[in-house]
């Protein structure tokens, strides 16, 4: 995907000062940038809004460019529109006229609202007052996801050319406990939740080390229930062409004040553990002995 001309509005790009693993990290939901006209057409108040947010993901990652990796991470909030997601994931019943032929209308995360324009935030609540025009469909589109990807895309492609091949490990939260959108509803969760696609996103040591390092730090680690990685973990984990990704999901409650959108007492802690779980995969693939 072509690059914007100045894509800094929509992302930011914590570079290393040097390039020395082939590893990548991004945070696609942790955007807090709220446009006006968006929470104007909202039915719901900023706080209600926040409820998909990866609140504080970029942050907790931060220490990835000591290890010689880049950290990127959306400034717009996934509300608004989410990057994990095929470009064209759409619910036809949220705008004013037929979607093109190319749209994606009857996956999985279109049925529970979560399109890559949701009409629901996490809680199941509706988004917006009114049907939007089918021109925000390309306005998002174009402006936010694709200098999104572009930029994602450049980073991964500067990892092949510097070193062979690249480690995506693409970074979320989750709600402590299973949400109405969710298949565990009710339920306390783990602290960590690996994401490789059930083995099919990346080389089964990757996953391995990063599993070792939380468990060597006392937390619960589970693989790919209740996310085994979404569209970008698919869509860029190639292991056979070099190209891996590793999804990491943390429980919110382990560092941040769910209902207040704020940090906890655990947030320093927590972020000094992932410094631990980076400098684990920076060894691995500083070793070069996954092909």
């Amino acid at each position: 995907m072509p690059l914007a001309p100045d894509d800094s509005n929509v992302l930011t790009v914590r570079a290393p000062a040097q390039r020395l693993v082939p590893l990548v990290f991004a945070s696609p939901h942790s955007g807090r940038e709220y446009p006006a006209d968006f929470v104007a057409a909202s039915r719901l108040d900023a706080h209600g809004l926040r409820r998909s947010e990866d609140s504080f993901v970029d942050e907790l990652f931060a220490s990835a460019p000591r290890f010689g990796a880049p950290l990127l991470a959306a400034r717009f909030p996934r509300a608004f529109c989410d990057p994990n997601r095929e470009a064209y994931e759409l619910d036809p019943s949220m705008f004013s006229g037929p979607l093109p032929q190319y749209a994606n209308t009857r996956s999985p995360r279109v049925a529970a609202g979560l399109g890559t324009i949701a009409k629901v935030v996490a809680t199941g609540a509706e988004i917006y007052r009114t049907k939007l025009p089918l021109s925000e469909i390309e306005r998002r589109v174009s402006q936010y996801y694709r200098p999104y990807h572009g930029r994602l895309q450049a980073l991964l492609d500067e990892s092949r050319a510097l070193f062979g091949w690249s480690v995506l490990v693409d970074c979320h939260s989750m709600p402590a406990i299973g949400g109405p959108m969710d298949r565990d509803v009710g339920l306390s969760r783990v602290d960590v939740v690996l994401g490789d696609c059930f083995g099919a996103s990346c080389a089964p040591v990757i996953t391995q080390v990063a599993e070792d390092a939380f468990k060597a730090r006392g937390y619960r680690v589970v693989r790919n229930t209740p996310y085994a990685g979404g569209y970008t973990t698919r869509h860029y984990g190639k292991p056979r062409n070099g190209s891996h990704a590793l999804q990491i999901e943390l429980n919110r409650g382990l560092y941040m004040n769910e209902e207040a959108h704020t940090k906890t007492g655990g947030f320093d802690r927590l972020a000094g553990d992932i410094e631990g779980v980076v400098a684990a995969l920076a060894e691995l693939v500083g070793e070069r002995i996954v092909p």
